[in-house]
């Protein structure tokens, strides 16, 4: 689909099961240096993420109609679920959030918040999965699709090759053609001069024969 892409992807899943492991830390942390740590990381982890974000927008658009939008729709998914980590950090961030955890926790058992988290995170895997199935889908048709444009074009090269010996044949049956005609027109020629020779020949055999006979009349009146 797209390498550059799938690179982005992949880096933001990271940057993103890590930035929740890190929010579920500090909620339970008191306010002080470790958990400012933590915050300080999330806040760093979520700029990065952002910027993936933004250059994953970037690369779909930049890509084929059928493939843009597939991909579009996956990052729908990961903007969601990135406002959904900014909002865990501003209530993490916030005064008595450590107090405030705890007692939820205790007494209506705060669990259900990552539990939620978790199938936030699981519908996000199986939409994504059957994004890549969809994608998948995608390419094997436009793979299919570039065979079938390829085959196509085989045909025409073979179909024009095949006009190409048709007309080379051609030309030479009309070289052929002329050939004959030339030969048609030195044998005509030559059958007129033949035709001549014999009369030039007749008419002095003829010269000749009269010749004789008056030579012999002469001869014989004498």
């Amino acid at each position: 689909m797209s390498e550059v892409f799938d690179g982005y992807e992949r880096r933001y899943c990271e940057l993103s099961a890590s930035v929740s492991r890190k929010s579920n830390s500090a909620s339970l942390l008191v306010d002080g240096e470790e958990k400012n740590k933590l915050i300080s990381e999330i806040k760093a982890a979520l700029e990065e993420a952002d910027n993936l974000i933004r250059k994953m927008d970037l690369e779909a658009r930049s890509l084929q109609p059928s493939v843009k939008a597939v991909l579009l729709a996956k990052l729908r998914e990961y903007k969601s679920d990135l406002n959904n980590l900014k909002k865990e950090l501003k209530r993490v961030s916030s005064p008595n959030a450590t107090q405030a955890s705890r007692e939820e926790l205790l007494e209506s058992g705060m669990a259900d918040t990552h539990l939620a988290s978790a199938n936030q995170r699981e519908r996000l895997a199986f939409s994504t999965e059957r994004l890549n199935e969809s994608s998948e889908k995608i390419m094997e048709s436009r793979r299919t699709m570039l065979e079938t444009e390829e085959l196509g074009v085989s045909i025409l090269q073979d179909l024009h090759q095949q006009r190409q010996t048709l007309l080379h044949a051609h030309e030479k049956l009309h070289g052929v053609d002329d050939a004959i005609d030339k030969s048609k027109r030195i044998l005509n020629i030559m059958s007129r001069r033949m035709t001549k020779n014999k009369w030039i020949l007749g008419s002095v055999i003829g010269a000749l024969i009269l010749a004789i006979i008056f030579i012999l009349y002469y001869k014989l009146s004498h």
